[in-house]
């Protein structure tokens, strides 16, 4: 007996690893002034991710973050983690238009350097866990190759339907 290769009749179709705004748009539902991806130029399915924010002057958290000395808060470099986390996972959902991905903890979030109008953030998440409604996801944030942020975070997928009180999660 020889080995035989067989022709299959059509070729697979190649997993998309970039991504526009369009395409973001499709996916998350955030909208301006809260979403903060603006492209997404690489992409590993159910593994890895990378993002790009352009930080511009007029964000509207400029005007009180601070006046004289503009700084992008810590909490939105997170929220960018998370974003860009969660449009790595929501790719893999088949009814994402009526599921959410909430934020259900952050860990070790640490800032090194102020990320400032002008610059673009790069974000690099990771997934470490991830089961169909939860993962636990490392991201790290640089400007210019230098790191300005990182943080864990651990998510959520929960029905859009479901109210408030029953999206809390509960402690272990």
């Amino acid at each position: 007996m020889t080995d035989t290769t067989h022709a299959t009749p059509y070729e697979p179709v190649p997993v998309k690893t970039g991504m526009d705004i369009g395409d973001i748009f499709k996916i998350l539902p955030h909208r301006f002034p809260f979403l903060l991806i603006d492209r997404v130029v690489e992409l590993e399915r159910m593994k890895s991710i990378v993002a790009l924010k352009n930080v511009t002057i007029t964000e509207p958290f400029f005007q009180g973050h601070f006046p004289e000395k503009p700084i992008m808060p810590g909490v939105l470099i997170v929220e960018a983690i998370a974003q860009a986390g969660g449009l790595l996972l929501l790719t893999e959902i088949p009814n994402r238009d009526e599921m959410l991905m909430v934020f259900t903890g952050i860990e070790k979030a640490r800032f090194r350097r102020p990320v400032v109008p002008g610059d673009q953030l790069r974000i690099e998440v990771v997934v470490k866990a991830w089961r169909i409604t939860a993962a636990r996801l490392e991201g790290k944030a640089y400007v210019d190759g230098k790191m300005a942020a990182e943080a864990t975070v651990t998510c959520r997928l929960v029905p859009r339907n479901m109210s408030a009180a029953d999206a809390t999660v509960e402690e272990a």
